[in-house]
């Protein structure tokens, strides 16, 4: 049971920025949907 969850996980596609459409850089199943630029435009 264990490993398909673990499976599951894994083959997760890429998060995409709601914003700009470029892959989000951070683990796949986590809530946030914009990238860093997009975020705070001022930083970068």
């Amino acid at each position: 049971m264990l490993e398909n969850v673990v499976e599951f996980f894994r083959n997760l596609p890429a998060k995409k920025c709601v914003e700009c459409g470029n892959e989000i850089d951070e683990q796949h199943e986590c809530y946030g949907s914009k990238c860093d630029n997009c975020m705070d435009p001022g930083k970068h």
